[in-house]
Order: C-alpha cells, then sequence, then structure tokens
C-alpha cells in the first residue's frame, strides 16, 4: 500500500505535502530523494531488517518508480532476513527466551532516547533556522 500511496504521490506532491507538515519544507525531501535514487534497492533491502523503516522504504520506492518486481524481490528477501533471524533466536534461545526481555528493555530505552534526542536537535534547529529567517537581526550579537 505504501509503495502504491508513494507512486500515487509522486515526487512534486510529497514536496508540497512536506511544506504544509510544521517543521519540514520541501527541500527536506531532496536528500532523501537523491540519497534513495543513488541506493535505493539496498535501501530497499537493508530497511526490511530495520524496524520502524521496513515499512516507510517503500514510499520513496514507489515515488521513484522503482519496478514493482525488484521491488517485491527485494521485500521477499529482506523480510526473509529478518524473519530467519528472530526464528533462529527464538529457537536457540528455547524456553530462555523470556531472558531476552532483559537485556531488549536496556537496548530499546537508548534507542528510544537516541532518537528523542535526534529529534530533539532536529527541531531546535529548524526553529533557530526559521527565527533567523524571520528577523535577521537576532542571530547578530547587541550593539550592531
Amino acid at each position: 500500500m505504501l509503495y502504491w500511496l508513494g507512486a500515487a504521490l509522486g515526487a512534486d506532491r510529497l514536496k508540497r505535502l512536506a511544506d504544509r507538515i510544521p517543521l519540514t519544507e520541501a527541500r527536506d525531501v531532496e536528500p532523501a530523494e537523491s540519497w534513495f535514487r543513488r541506493h535505493g534497492a539496498w535501501a530497499v533491502l537493508l530497511g526490511r531488517t530495520v524496524p520502524g523503516v521496513r515499512s516507510l522504504v517503500s514510499i520513496p520506492a514507489g515515488v521513484e518508480r522503482m519496478p514493482l518486481w525488484l521491488f517485491c524481490l527485494l521485500t521477499v528477501v529482506g523480510s526473509a532476513v529478518w524473519n530467519t533471524v528472530f526464528v533462529g533466536l527464538g529457537h536457540q534461545l528455547g524456553d530462555r527466551w523470556t531472558e531476552v526481555g532483559r537485556y531488549s528493555d536496556l537496548i530499546n530505552y537508548v534507542v528510544i532516547g537516541g532518537i528523542a534526542l535526534a529529534v530533539a536537535v532536529f527541531l531546535i534547529r529548524r526553529l533557530r533556522r526559521r527565527r533567523r529567517a524571520r528577523d535577521p537581526v537576532a542571530g547578530e550579537p547587541a550593539g550592531r
């Protein structure tokens, strides 16, 4: 569904949509577009193994009109890797699988904290840039 959404939106509509979302701009989409053009196949393949990215990688694949057969193949391979790792780990752990929670909770908190920090830094920088764009004098030292 997200592949088709990306294909239906296209790059221009996606940029217009980005302009409407608070604290985002059309120019935020351009580096992602360029990166996906260079690494599209790898992005889909590896993206299918990363939580949170697993679904979202479908949108740029659709926007860039990656051939559907290639997108499906990369999705199957990437998802098979993801599932094989977890099934294999579950098999190896056997009845001890509940012990993973002790470690995964800590990892989850660190990852969530890192994401929250990255979002906070992004928002602070974006708000400062917007403030400077509205009031060019605000960024200058007093007395000028």
